[in-house]
């Protein structure tokens, strides 16, 4: 059964960093693509950013692109998310996910870990 489990969420002031990590468990990855998305109260769901398992490719949201960088260790199993420079409007709930390699759709999901940022 796939597991993943997000940690590392809390609450920072504007401009802190903080680096979310996810914990991936239940199968082999390497023809999977990991995501990280985030979902504020009273909003959609927002894609961020996802990092190829198998060579480390990445994309990322043009909200997020130069101030966050999600990063894989392939022995652990981890995926972290590295956010640097954040501000109040980055407070959500931040998941990680799991999606085969030709696939749109996430398949798996974590519980979600709280970010909440202040001013």
């Amino acid at each position: 059964q796939v597991q993943l489990v997000e940690s590392g969420g809390g609450l920072v002031q504007a401009g802190d960093s903080l680096r979310l990590s996810c914990a991936a468990s239940g199968r082999t990855f390497s023809s999977y693509v990991m995501g990280w998305f985030r979902q504020a109260l009273g909003k959609e769901r927002e894609f961020l950013v996802a990092i190829s398992w198998i060579d480390g490719s990445t994309i990322y949201a043009d909200s997020v692109k130069g101030r966050f960088t999600i990063s894989r260790d392939n022995a652990k199993n981890m995926v972290y998310l590295q956010m640097n420079s954040l501000k109040p409007e980055d407070t959500a709930v931040y998941y990680c996910a799991a999606r085969k390699l030709m696939d749109i759709k996430y398949d798996y999901w974590g519980q979600g870990t709280q970010v909440t940022v202040s001013s």
